[in-house]
């Protein structure tokens, strides 16, 4: 879900040649669970052929940041890792009643949207 957001701020606020996105977790599902395919088809977004991948080491290692949704990236990150992590501390939205998903979804969508502010403040002073 995070991701789909992503995708959408990046796109809307012309950042595709300043921010490169990464998704990817570090015990994916094999599927994108169906209440989740739900949630966001009721948003626009459509992920029922999206598979979830694994992130690597390395693709960790070169990010500035790393955003975990609800454990910690310690036992991923290297241990001279200077890059920023966040946890959002997100709930698991496997095996959730709908609307506990629409929830989940809308806290995403938030802190997404939150972080692209970040983002373009922090690029608009660098100029």
């Amino acid at each position: 879900m995070a991701y789909a957001f992503a995708e959408r701020e990046l796109v809307e606020r012309h950042l595709e040649d300043d921010i490169e996105l990464v998704t990817g977790g570090t015990d994916p599902a094999d599927h994108v669970h169906p209440e989740v395919v739900e949630a966001m088809n009721s948003v626009g977004f459509d992920l029922a052929n999206r598979t979830p991948r694994e992130v690597t080491f390395e693709e960790v290692q070169r990010s500035d940041i790393v955003i975990t949704m609800g454990c910690s990236a310690d036992d991923v990150c290297p241990a001279g890792w200077a890059g920023e992590n966040r946890d959002w501390n997100l709930d698991d939205p496997d095996d959730q009643s709908a609307e506990e998903v629409v929830r989940i979804r809308d806290e995403i969508e938030a802190h997404v949207s939150e972080l692209f502010d970040e983002f373009e403040q922090e690029l608009s002073e660098r100029d």
